[in-house]
């Protein structure tokens, strides 16, 4: 589980030791430890820098509270049924009047749309052309966050990113945020009730920016980061869901009309997608205290704890002698969740996880008012209108990560609803 790496660069350093988990147990101890700070995006600090996720200790917990209150039960559930099918129909709405669509493009689209209202990026112009450059900065900030898996020169790529965000904040962030000092000196002068705010990121961060400390820099990149997160790894699943249901269906033709008429089973197997492929493969922390791991391994100040996520979500003590298999149907115990830890765990959870993929239906419990999440609502809506791979145009892995992202994945449509 241990391993000792040596930077090559400067090899009379003192050397880095690695500490590799790939059990599930020892994983949820680690994420709940609260010695070890996030270390996940260090080479994305063009975008990462200063970003809720990336903070620790009190300054973490301080902006955390803040934004908590934006992602509640209630909340989602107007997303998921008031704002997201409108949103959806919208952005199909040209995809089946050509009969086909490209998923990797139209699912960032799709969740970008979702993800803008949440952070709080106005549209002001509301035209197609508008919605193509938010789609284009959003793309870049993806490459921006995950930059450490990037194949081309790191550096260049970095320079465009940030680019990007400064051209990002003069056109969305700076016009919104004027918009929304005026409702708080209108609310404080007695002029406005509370509910003219829009209940979004954006307003949380202009509402506290003196007491949270925050430059106009580390607001644009906090926005740019609940954009870019609520899209890329809602859209990931999404594509990736689609793709193990297609290649289920293979083996068992038999429950072929399953995913259009059954939620729930869209629910699981959106669930067990992000189990064995997780947005991000692994969870990196930095050690500021000694202390001992549940398997008796000891870490030491200084030390680096990478969770394996894909071993990890695959432990067969945990999911069964199958864990490496797509199973919508899977059983899982009440210690763990259908997702592994994909969505993390502990004060570095991943806030919007049930407005993207929901809640575990109790047992007994009706369907009636459960939160599925917007991303099996979105699997279940495509089948709705016979979405299928496209025989003549094979899907294609992308070259520019090592992270195994589909970079397109064509598909056509047999049925009008």
């Amino acid at each position: 589980m241990t391993s000792t790496t040596t930077d090559p660069e400067n090899p009379t350093a003192a050397a880095t030791r690695t500490i590799t988990v790939d059990t599930f147990a020892v994983a949820q101890q680690c994420y709940r430890n609260r010695d070890l700070r996030q270390g996940s995006y260090d080479e994305g600090d063009v975008v990462m820098s200063d970003v809720v996720i990336n903070l620790h200790g009190a300054e973490h917990r301080n902006r955390r509270r803040l934004e908590n209150r934006l992602f509640r039960r209630d909340t989602f559930w107007h997303y998921e049924q008031d704002l997201f099918p409108a949103i959806f129909d919208e952005t199909l709405a040209p995809h089946l009047a050509a009969g086909r669509t490209e998923l990797v493009r139209f699912s960032h689209q799709l969740m970008m749309n979702l993800a803008a209202l949440t952070a709080g990026v106005d549209r002001r112009e509301g035209t197609p052309e508008e919605t193509f450059r938010l789609y284009d900065y959003l793309m870049l900030f993806i490459e921006g966050a995950t930059i450490a898996h990037h194949t081309g020169d790191k550096a260049a790529k970095t320079a465009e990113v940030a680019g990007a965000l400064a051209a990002f904040g003069e056109e969305f962030l700076a016009p919104g945020i004027e918009r929304r000092r005026a409702i708080l000196d209108r609310i404080a002068a007695g002029g406005a009730p509370e509910s003219e705010l829009p209940p979004d990121v954006l307003s949380v961060l202009v509402r506290n920016q003196d007491n949270l400390d925050l430059t106009p820099e580390i607001i644009c990149r906090e926005v740019a980061f609940y954009m870019l997160a609520g899209a890329h790894t809602s859209a990931t699943a999404f594509t990736r869901a689609m793709h193990n249901i297609f290649t289920w269906l293979e083996d068992h033709p038999e429950a072929a009309e399953q995913p259009r008429t059954d939620r729930l089973f869209c629910q699981r197997a959106t669930h067990e997608t992000i189990r064995l492929q997780p947005s991000s493969p692994v969870a990196v922390r930095w050690a500021e205290a000694d202390f001992e791991l549940a398997d008796g391994t000891a870490v030491r100040t200084g030390d680096k704890v990478v969770i394996d996520l894909p071993t990890v979500n695959r432990d067969p003590a945990v999911f069964g002698d199958d864990a490496d298999d797509f199973n919508p149907l899977r059983g899982v115990p009440e210690e763990a969740h259908p997702w592994g830890l994909s969505f993390g765990m502990g004060m570095h959870a991943c806030i919007g996880q049930d407005l993207a993929a929901g809640v575990v239906l109790d047992p007994g419990s009706e369907l009636g008012g459960h939160l599925f999440g917007v991303t099996p609502v979105a699997v279940q809506t495509m089948f709705d209108h016979g979405c299928v791979p496209d025989p003549d145009d094979p899907p294609e892995m992308d070259p520019s990560t090592t992270r195994p992202y589909f970079g397109r994945y064509p598909v056509i449509f047999t049925r009008s609803t």
